[in-house]
């Protein structure tokens, strides 16, 4: 049974644990909050990209370090809310994202070096996704531990999902608003507005968590199991480092194949001593439950396959076409702001359906707009050709979320909460971590070679090259810094060729060629990118078929269908 901490918690049918509204308010805010700071990134990082000139590792790594935190901690972060109470993760998690906030506002303009810049948001980054880990598992904790029915599980679960699509949408949005501020901070700069919105955020996630969240807590059968925290965290890891670095490394290179072999390590001691534990961080037997087992198998392809979409969209829009970050986040409203007007439908459908049919039912979409998405050309630059495809996405992807977290939690008894939502949220997040690194990994290599052919089988445009190169050397010592920046974008990867523009236009109105590699990186760029959005397109109907396959093959029912009304603790 859900032990109360707090006497202020209020209590329902039986004196159990009940969610009230002002602990459903924060919960809202909070796992909206934890959204937001993950998306914001997505449409700065041109902005990013252009300020602090980093390399096409640095750029993933500045979209993924928040990621990683995120995948590693979840199951740790459980455990801390059904120790500690569920309130005060709430509340430490939306305070490490002001703080986090606090370090990328002030990482510090041009007189800096690039590796200093660059390091400090990577860490502010980090503290973020450290902050939205414990925020993510507690706050779907909160509202299963306190919903006890049917319709009242299935409406707080589309309420917590539809907080957490909206969140996708509203970040976008922040980043691009931010992208338009004339104070402080001009130009590419600005993107440190963005955070200033997070943080702000943030704070308000805290005091209102402080004045109205409930402190519920479950500490029946849990303990730290620090061999298990600490096995699981050096695995995960050391599984996204090497999934993130190896397309800059080489998936040869010593440093990624030792990665490789210490996250099979740590996973597999993971395993051993969680048999072996009296009291695990997570109990392997929940497995055995194949509804369980199939829903976090179809978590992991399925969040996949739709962050390979959206992270495909994301750079289509802005680094590919160059749309600013106020226009590309229209995209965002359908990603995210759908599932705000679904929410209605999507707790009717959960409660009158089996969660499982609406989620097949919700990859098909997904995978359907991936398809979609490939066959229209990045050449069409008009938002209008791409809406078709954003709203299969943006209701596939609200029903998903919304149905993948009603099956963990229905599926496991009250008591294990915490430990259903930390699962879902590991394998959710971590399909969320492995998305844009291996779409990255695929389409960035892809473009690169292409790039690296035509200079090869084409000597014209390599001596153009060349000389553009060495245009720094022979320009004005005034000129010289914009060049020699301009020169390292172009020879960072795909992604900084197609940032510098092809012409200039001089001060006296003459237009002269710049970067010749321009146009074959927009080209090598727009054929990689359709090929990501076919594998997010394929890898969400796999999905799909899984759990059909499940549904066919016998799968064992939810707990809640233990009986149509009432969730037995």
């Amino acid at each position: 049974m859900v032990q109360i901490d707090s006497p202020s918690a209020s209590k329902g049918e039986g004196g159990r644990y009940t969610l009230s509204a002002g602990t459903l308010t924060a919960v809202v805010l909070a796992v909206c909050l934890a959204q937001i700071a993950l998306s914001v990134p997505s449409l700065i990082i041109g902005l990013i990209q252009q300020d602090l000139a980093p390399s096409s590792s640095q750029l993933t790594w500045i979209a993924e370090a928040f990621m990683l935190p995120v995948a590693a901690l979840g199951l740790g972060f459980g455990v801390f809310g059904d120790l500690f109470g569920r309130k005060r993760l709430l509340v430490g998690g939306a305070a490490l994202i002001v703080v986090g906030s606090a370090l990328a506002i002030l990482v510090p303009a041009e007189g800096s070096s690039t590796d200093t810049r660059v390091t400090l948001l990577l860490v502010a980054q980090v503290l973020n996704g450290i902050g939205a880990a414990a925020v993510f598992p507690t706050s779907l904790a909160m509202v299963a531990a306190g919903t006890h029915t049917t319709a009242t599980r299935a409406r707080g679960v589309a309420i917590w999902a539809t907080a957490l699509s909206v969140g996708g949408f509203l970040g976008p949005l922040l980043a691009g608003l931010a992208a338009k501020i004339e104070l402080g901070w001009a130009g590419n700069a600005n993107w440190r507005w963005a955070f200033v919105g997070v943080l702000v955020i943030a704070a308000v996630s805290v005091v209102l968590s402080l004045a109205l969240a409930q402190n519920s807590a479950s500490p029946e059968g849990r303990s730290i199991d620090w061999p298990g925290q600490i096995t699981a965290a050096l695995g995960l890891f050391a599984l996204m480092y090497a999934v993130i670095q190896g397309p800059e490394s080489g998936w040869g290179s010593p440093q990624i194949v030792m990665a490789l072999i210490v996250a099979a390590v740590f996973l597999v001691l993971f395993v051993f001593v969680e048999n072996r534990a009296t009291e695990p961080l997570l109990l392997l037997s929940v497995f055995r439950n194949r509804a369980f087992a199939m829903n976090s198998v179809v978590t992991l392809i399925g969040m996949f396959a739709f962050l390979v979409i959206m992270y495909s969209t994301s750079i289509r829009l802005t680094t590919i076409q160059g749309f600013s970050p106020l226009k590309s986040s229209v995209a965002y409203l359908f990603f995210g702001g759908i599932g705000f007007v679904l929410l209605p439908f999507t707790s009717k459908l959960l409660g009158r359906y089996n969660p499982r049919w609406v989620l097949c039912a919700a990859l098909i979409l997904i995978g359907a707009s991936g398809l979609w998405f490939a066959g229209v050309p990045t050449s069409n630059r008009a938002l209008g050709a791409i809406v078709a495809p954003l709203i299969l996405a943006g209701v596939g992807s609200a029903l998903a979320i919304a149905a993948i977290s009603a099956v963990a939690v229905n599926t496991l008894p009250n008591h294990l909460a915490g430990m259903a939502s930390g699962v879902t949220s590991t394998f959710r997040d971590l399909g969320f971590a492995l998305g844009p690194a291996i779409a990255g990994a695929v389409a960035l290599g892809r473009a690169a070679d292409e790039i690296a052919r035509k200079l090869a089988g084409d000597p014209e445009l390599r001596n153009a090259y060349e000389a553009f190169q060495a245009s720094a050397a022979h320009a004005p010592a005034d000129q010289r810094p914009q060049l020699e920046a301009a020169v390292h974008a172009v020879e960072s990867g795909p992604l900084g060729a197609n940032s510098v523009p092809a012409n200039i236009t001089l001060p006296d109105g003459q237009v002269m060629p710049f970067n010749p590699l321009k146009d074959v990186a927009f080209d090598a760029l727009s054929s990689s990118y359709s090929l990501a959005y076919v594998l997010g397109g394929v890898a969400a109907l796999v999905a799909a078929a899984l759990t059909l396959v499940g549904a066919r093959g016998g799968v064992a029912q939810a707990h809640l269908e233990d009986d149509p009304h009432t969730l037995e603790d």
